[in-house]
């Protein structure tokens, strides 16, 4: 096969984004606006019906194809809903982005009085939702021959610490499970581990003058904070054939932070 840039188009293909309709400027909505240019039906899924809305209306203002689902990504009658939405507005599913998590509303009290409630429900959310929504798509993907199955994870679980590093860690395990398992089929499963963004919930969680800025500033090899955009280009290399060879992989976009052999 010879290399083509075309190889990075995604005309034709079906994208589902969770957690896209969120906090104003966000990595869910920068993704699906990316996959809507590179050519992709975007079905923008959030629990936030308006807020998905708002980002389907901005991609058809800009001539791509889009259509706002309201989805709760930890119950799964509502995800097995949004892929039925997903197959009736644009004929199946090509391409899942997880994006959807808890991460400024987590909980981030010490393991000695964090209550087994949100424990749960973080679990719930960042890890099941993951996986509820991946099986409500597969049977899609395998009957248009593959797909791409992208999990957003992050820099916090390398190493883990507190909760929502774990819960972000243990979605490397199901990324690579999904990998091994469905490779056969053409349906690749890869992550993305960004780094601190400033998306409006990064900026609540670390403001501009946090001394965590600090520490990545002398941690990192580039530079400490990226934004939503800048994420998009390793997003549509998983989606796309020109990474059709790629799979179990996590991929670090977070200047130079966490540095793996």
């Amino acid at each position: 096969m010879t290399f083509s840039l075309d190889q990075f188009r995604l005309d034709g293909k079906v994208a589902v984004v969770t957690g896209a309709g969120g906090r104003g400027n966000s990595i869910g909505a920068a993704y699906a606006k990316g996959l809507a240019e590179a050519g992709a039906s975007v079905v923008v899924a959030d629990l936030n019906k308006a807020g998905a809305q708002a980002v389907a209306e901005e991609i058809e203002a800009s001539g791509g194809k889009a259509a706002a689902v309201e989805v709760d990504v930890a119950s799964e009658d509502s995800t097995r809903a949004m892929a039925a939405a997903a197959v009736e507005a644009f004929g199946g599913v090509d391409i899942l982005v997880n994006n959807a998590a808890l991460m400024v509303d987590i909980s981030y009290d010490n393991f000695e009085t964090v209550s087994m409630d949100a424990w749960h429900k973080a679990f719930a959310v960042n890890l099941d939702g993951a996986l509820l929504c991946a099986r409500a798509v597969i049977p899609s993907m395998r009957e248009r021959g593959g797909g791409r199955i992208i999990n957003q994870t992050s820099g916090g679980a390398f190493p883990a610490s507190g909760l929502y590093g774990i819960t972000k860690l243990a979605l490397v395990g199901l990324t690579t499970s999904l990998a091994k398992q469905f490779g056969k089929e053409g349906i690749t499963c890869n992550a993305i581990a960004p780094g601190n963004v400033t998306s409006d919930a990064g900026k609540m969680l670390v403001p501009d003058d946090s001394p965590f800025i600090k520490f990545l500033e002398m941690a990192c090899a580039l530079r400490a904070r990226g934004a939503p955009d800048e994420l998009v280009g390793t997003l549509l290399l998983l989606c796309s054939d020109a990474g059709q060879w790629i799979t179990g992989q996590t991929i670090h976009v977070d200047g130079g932070w966490v540095l793996r052999p």
